[in-house]
């Protein structure tokens, strides 16, 4: 797990050995254990090392193929790098070295851009190969593992994150008006831009080519893999399904404990992390777990329930574990932003700042842990969500009501005031078909409700999980911690995607019903209270954690903050939101703004999200845009 850069000069100017330093240098929190580079006149590849796997010099990147013509910078952790080792030993490669770094060098040299398909990992990495003249670039199937890159004029720069980037003299700081209308209507970006002009996210599930003296237009991505929720041609009964879910998730946390530093767990209360913990206590006993815990004091409503630290130390009693827990305060809040912004680099999905603050408390005793992330994705987490749209007339009916949905932040209606300044530069962009793309090559002809279900799995992995996926690399990474997600184990999600509807969600033909029989408030409410997601899942975990567990109603990992920006964090809102001199009123309409947020104040809505967002964009533009 590691921190990678690099700078491909497509005119053949040599690269600069300090400037390739200096994006190191900005991402050294991701490597604090050691760093190097590779520089061949027009192309330079730089690294930072977190030692998890071999920790001898033997594993010092960029690496180089024994005859000179190929050089990798790599991040990520590939599990089932023995099995391909043996292989590739079989087909006549040596290996210097215990690293899964040397194996996904080899796999390329001997399978070529192919070889992304045989890993089962996270990753993200560069290969340069001398004798073509050609740069290799690849992001793991999900997008566990950050990659970025800039095209500017003659020059292609790639880095783990973007203030690597940003050292680049011939990067300038802009804003991209056209993602931050994107953000401030989903929470996300959907596309590969980010709030930075110019800089893209390198898509997950793709590798790209980039060749010496071809023009900046030139670079080709090609997707290799794709998420595809579908009804199973023959499916088999649920014992069966049963027995194999077990199997697979086992097999998937027991492959993601290889490591040669300590493996700990983060424990949140919850079933997928308190599964995950059971399983690996078996493999690694005494092993350290992790949980925030919250302040209550000043909770109301549903955020009483929003501190799960009596039910994780209860589950730490069970496995045994060596347990530690931390408890977050309004205060906390408003002391981390600054480096929260500065670390996480723009604004993505939830309200995210307990993230940092479990990552910095699991850092101070080990480089590795593991979490609970995808488990809901893959398996119907959010019931109350898919419901929303899941009886249609048509495809087009089913973007309509689901877009509707997920407009997060700024309705549809009101967005055109909030963005008032900057309206004229971003009117022609259309939210709902940045929506609809995202299944650009899904919106086949669907026609029963599960298939319905299944785009709607389709659409959170490719977007909300993506976005969870950045947000959890870039704030345990901030902290030089290596999270990894065994919901994510290749195949785990393969069987994920393969299960029909009926194993995950419940009442999937009440909700059918009420959707023909009894529109309007009716049909609201009972969204709301539909909790039955998971069900499979469930089963399979109640043969490791206690049924009272595994019985709750899902509970996202949030702070209580609507609770708090109307109490405690009252002050700060107020200085920082009605503060006339606020950057964001740059490109926001300030009194459209406080209307929103005015209503919040008052009760009448719930904004949390909302004032998260313009608080963690307030100090996105006073870190990066100067």
């Amino acid at each position: 797990m590691c921190g990678i850069a690099g700078i491909f000069n497509l005119n053949g100017e040599p690269v600069s050995p300090d400037l390739l330093r200096k994006m190191t240098d900005a991402i050294a929190h991701r490597g604090p254990d050691g760093e190097g580079f590779y520089t061949d006149n027009f192309i330079g590849l730089g690294h930072r090392r977190l030692a998890i796997i071999d920790l001898s010099p033997a594993g010092k990147q960029p690496m180089i193929s024994p005859d000179k013509q190929f050089a990798i910078t790599y991040n990520g952790e590939v599990y089932n790098f023995r099995e391909l080792r043996a292989e590739l030993e079989t087909l006549g490669h040596r290996f210097r070295s215990k690293t899964d770094s040397e194996v996904v060098l080899n796999s390329y040299i001997q399978w070529g851009p192919e070889c992304v398909s045989r890993f089962n990992g996270m990753f993200a990495f560069a290969i340069w190969d001398k004798a073509r003249q050609e740069l290799f670039l690849a992001r793991d199937r999900y997008g566990i593992k950050p990659l970025y890159y800039i095209l500017q004029g003659n020059v292609f720069i790639f880095a783990s994150e973007q203030k690597a980037i940003l050292t680049h003299p011939a990067v300038k700081r802009e804003i991209d008006l056209e993602a931050l209308l994107e953000y401030f209507t989903f929470q996300n970006i959907f596309t590969d831009r980010t709030l930075l002009k110019g800089i893209h996210i390198f898509p997950a599930g793709h590798w790209g080519k980039l060749i010496l003296g071809k023009t900046t237009s030139n670079l080709e991505l090609h997707q290799y893999w794709d998420f595809n929720f579908r009804e199973p041609d023959k499916p088999v009964s649920e014992k069966e399904y049963l027995e194999e879910l077990d199997r697979l998730f086992r097999q998937a946390v027991n492959r993601q404990l290889v490591s040669d530093v300590d493996v700990a767990s983060y424990l949140s209360g919850g079933m997928d992390s308190g599964s995950i913990t059971a399983i690996a206590a078996r493999q690694l006993p005494y092993i350290r777990t992790f949980t925030c815990g919250f302040d209550l004091h000043s909770a109301s409503g549903l955020e009483m329930g929003f501190d799960e630290r009596q039910k994780a130390e209860y589950m730490s009693y069970l496995f045994k574990t060596e347990h530690y827990e931390m408890v977050l305060k309004a205060g906390d809040m408003e002391r981390i932003l600054p480096k929260f912004a500065w670390h996480l680099e723009e604004p993505r999905v939830g309200q995210s700042y307990p993230n940092f603050y479990i990552a910095q408390l699991a850092s101070k005793f080990v480089k590795v842990v593991l979490s609970g992330a995808g488990g809901d994705e893959l398996f119907g987490g959010y019931p109350w969500r898919y419901y929303r749209a899941v009886v249609n007339d048509d495809f087009e009916h089913y973007i309509d009501k689901y877009y509707l949905f997920w407009q997060r932040l700024i309705p549809n209606a009101v967005i055109h005031e909030v963005f008032k300044p900057v309206w004229g530069q971003v009117k022609h962009i259309w939210t709902r078909d940045i929506f609809r793309n995202v299944f650009y090559e899904h919106a086949e002809k669907l026609t029963k409700p599960e298939d319905y279900i299944n785009h709607s799995l389709y659409f959170e992995a490719k977007t909300f999980l993506h976005g969870l996926l950045v947000v959890e690399d870039k704030l345990s990474m901030a902290h030089s911690l290596e999270t990894r997600v065994p919901f994510l184990d290749n195949d785990l999600v393969d069987f994920a995607m393969k299960l029909p509807v009926k194993f995950k969600l419940g009442n999937l033909a009440e909700v059918v019903r009420i959707n023909e029989n009894e529109p309007g408030s009716k049909t609201s409410k009972y969204y709301e209270k539909a909790r039955d997601g998971k069900l499979l899942l469930r089963k399979v975990m109640g043969r490791y954690i206690p049924s009272e567990v595994t019985e709750r109603e899902k509970q996202g990992f949030s702070a209580p903050d609507a609770s708090w920006f109307k109490g405690e964090s009252i002050d700060y809102v107020r200085k920082a939101l009605y503060n006339e001199d606020a950057k964001i009123y740059n490109y926001l309409d300030r009194k459209s703004v406080l209307n929103l947020i005015d209503e919040h104040l008052a009760g009448q809505q719930n904004r949390r999200l909302f004032i998260w967002s313009l608080l963690n964009f307030e100090w996105w533009l006073r870190r990066f845009i100067i």
